[in-house]
């Protein structure tokens, strides 16, 4: 599938969710409950459910709230081509998924053979939209509806399904198959369990936002190197402000 789609046709996406309060001693009783049982099984010998928030709320729809969403899409000018990126970012939610929304159907109005493309978004960034979506009472647009789609009109690539070729055992991580393919990964101050300490301590979202902006750009080199194409040189990546 990769092989044969037209640059023009990924639109790389990726997200950055953080957990919904800054500790489990914010969270009223009835989800201090809730939480325990959420994570009943999967807490770890000698941690409390307490401790267990900040390590894994962030990545649990219900729990959690998308703070990040950075998105790139291929673009040719002049002869060659440029990939373009985007980061819609903020405190309030609601507002950053509906301007995410937004522009995912501007988008639609005028190219509708694009598809999501990204590293685990099957498994994460996708569901994750969608949860989010509903929770903040945001119909699911067509295009995200994946569940009432049948498989061959799913309109998603998945460079971390892509490089399993069947082989369902393993993980391999964003930074673990750019390292495979040659792929320069990003050297950034931060990495993905960081963001909550950078959200809530440091109040940054701008640099969440460039590490996001990161990310994406390795996913978009990772396609071209299914592709068998060259990398993007840095005045190939432009960051819209």
């Amino acid at each position: 599938m990769i092989a044969k789609m037209p640059l023009e046709n990924f639109l790389v996406i990726d997200i950055e969710t953080v957990s919904s309060q800054q500790n489990y001693n914010l969270l009223t009783e009835d989800w201090q409950h809730l939480w325990e049982e959420k994570v009943q099984r999967a807490v770890p010998e000698n941690v409390t459910p307490e401790e267990y928030y900040p390590l894994r709320a962030g990545v649990m729809a219900e729990f959690a709230k998308v703070v990040c969403i950075s998105m790139g899409y291929f673009k040719r000018e002049k002869g060659q081509y440029q990939f373009r990126v985007k980061s819609i970012y903020g405190h309030n939610e609601k507002e950053l998924l509906q301007n995410f929304i937004a522009t995912v159907n501007q988008l639609e109005a005028v190219h509708n053979h694009w598809c999501f493309t990204g590293h685990n978004i099957k498994e994460f960034d996708v569901p994750f939209l969608c949860r989010r979506l509903l929770i903040n009472s945001i119909s699911i647009p067509a295009y995200l509806d994946f569940q009432n789609m049948k498989p061959w009109e799913t309109n998603m690539v998945d460079t971390f399904q892509y490089w399993r070729f069947g082989d369902y055992k393993n993980f391999t991580s964003l930074k673990l198959l750019a390292a495979s393919l040659n792929v320069p990964s990003p050297k950034d101050d931060i990495d993905g369990s960081m963001v909550g300490h950078v959200y809530w301590e440091e109040n940054d979202l701008e640099r969440i936002a460039v590490y996001c902006q990161k990310d994406i750009v390795t996913v978009a080199n990772i396609v071209l190197r299914f592709k068998n194409l060259p990398l993007l040189s840095e005045e190939q990546i432009v960051i819209a402000k």
